[in-house]
């Protein structure tokens, strides 16, 4: 999915304001604590306050909880960033408890990843704005290779997975918590991520190894998205929509032992609205048919802007990129949100690193960088989770297939005993 870049403000202004407020402030502290000295600090805190507000207003656009010098000390530390990176207090930090209610945050989950109108053709996303896509940019040397072989994607040879890896990360760049964000992740604006939750060290450290054989059920495959199609998918015809990827990712984990459940529910029959909390219950009744279950993927599709290709080379065939995402049940704006728990959110993480440190050293640029966003996603039903991008609305059928062939071979690498 897409990221929309915002243009920086200039915040010299503001800060400068803040600053002066909180040298006064605590010069005035220092007086007696006689009654007109008090009279007196509090007309300049509402001084202070209006100055303020008059400088950054848009600090005072939310509900305003706290006040005096509590209040303007909030107001001065988020005017003045600086002093939250030095300090570390709110370096990646969350805000308070939400008061967003549980109605409005899953209205906002299910429209919270980018998909294409049906009627206008254009790409929305979480802002309702047109996507300008994630990074990767119309290439016309690939178009044109492209075109050369589509003869041969008609016929695509037999993918013969990389049994050696052909490129390492050592393990002092992945605990670095800078270059691990810059290499392996886009966080977005909409939630945050400290480096207790990014460390290397211990994401990469727990096991995704399966636990049994295939003698019940190993993994589930579904789709919240079951309506996503592809270019040149066939009006009518589930088998090249996602649905139809999905069957051909069960079928290739299947070739390596594997015992799959492919669940071809559908939640977004009818609109996007609540598909996650319409596939919810579904996908828990699975699990609890099926306790052997371990590993769980939630198969969708991109949506971008139309000029964008999400495509690359793997043993000479044209592949769709895939993308690995994660919800954080964490906002930005309103901090964690305790009524959408994901216990598992550590193991989630894990599962996507382990999973794209294997893409990038088996099949280099096949794999987009990790996309972290707020809210839950039902991926707090199995620690073993994945939310998949499988390209978007501009590949064709036979492009995301190709994907499913590189996507089975990193989960057998991964989870394999």
């Amino acid at each position: 999915m897409g990221v929309l870049k915002k243009k920086k403000k200039t915040v010299f202004a503001p800060a400068l304001a803040a600053a002066l407020c909180v040298c006064i402030l605590f010069g005035s502290l220092t007086r007696r604590d006689s009654l007109l000295d008090l009279a007196l600090r509090q007309a300049k805190n509402e001084a202070y306050l209006l100055m303020l507000k008059n400088a950054s207003p848009s600090l005072f656009y939310e509900k305003q909880e706290k006040s005096g010098v509590e209040r303007l000390l909030d107001l001065v530390f988020r005017a003045v960033p600086v002093y939250g990176y030095v300090s570390g207090q709110n370096e990646y930090a969350t805000q308070s408890e939400s008061e967003i209610s549980y109605e409005t945050i899953i209205a906002r989950e299910a429209a919270d990843e980018n998909y294409v109108d049906d009627a206008t053709g254009e790409v929305v996303t979480s802002d309702g704005q047109e996507d300008a896509g994630q990074e990767d940019v119309p290439d016309p040397a690939a178009e044109e290779k492209e075109a050369g072989e589509q003869k041969a994607e008609n016929q695509p040879a037999e993918f013969a997975p990389n049994e050696k890896p052909v490129a390492s990360y050592s393990m002092e760049k992945l605990n670095d918590f800078d270059y691990l964000i810059q290499n392996f992740y886009v966080v977005d604006r909409t939630t945050t991520i400290n480096s207790s939750q990014l460390n290397a060290k211990d994401l990469l450290s727990r096991s995704m190894k399966l636990t049994h054989d295939a003698g019940t059920p190993q993994i589930l495959i579904y789709h919240t998205h079951s309506q996503e199609r592809f270019a040149d998918s066939a009006p009518g015809d589930a088998s090249t929509s996602i649905v139809g990827v999905g069957e051909y990712l069960k079928q290739r984990l299947e070739g390596y032992g594997f015992s799959v459940l492919h669940h071809t529910g559908e939640y977004d029959i009818n609109g996007r609205d609540d598909a996650y909390a319409k596939a919810g219950p579904a996908v828990e009744q699975i699990l609890k048919e099926n306790p052997s279950i371990e590993v769980v993927i939630d198969l969708h599709r991109d949506g971008v802007a139309e000029g964008t290709h999400l495509v690359t080379d793997v043993q000479g065939k044209q592949t769709a990129s895939i993308m690995f995402f994660n919800g954080l049940s964490r906002t930005t704006a309103n901090g964690d949100i305790s009524y959408l728990p994901n216990p598992y959110i550590q193991d989630n993480l894990a599962f996507s690193l382990q999973m794209q440190l294997a893409a990038k050293q088996y099949y280099p640029g096949f794999s987009r960088t990790i996309y972290l966003k707020g809210y839950r996603y039902n991926m707090h039903y199995c620690p073993k989770t994945l939310l998949v991008e499988a390209g978007a609305q501009t590949n064709t059928v036979q492009e995301v297939k190709n994907a499913m062939e590189p996507l089975a071979d990193l989960l057998a690498k991964v989870i394999a005993p």
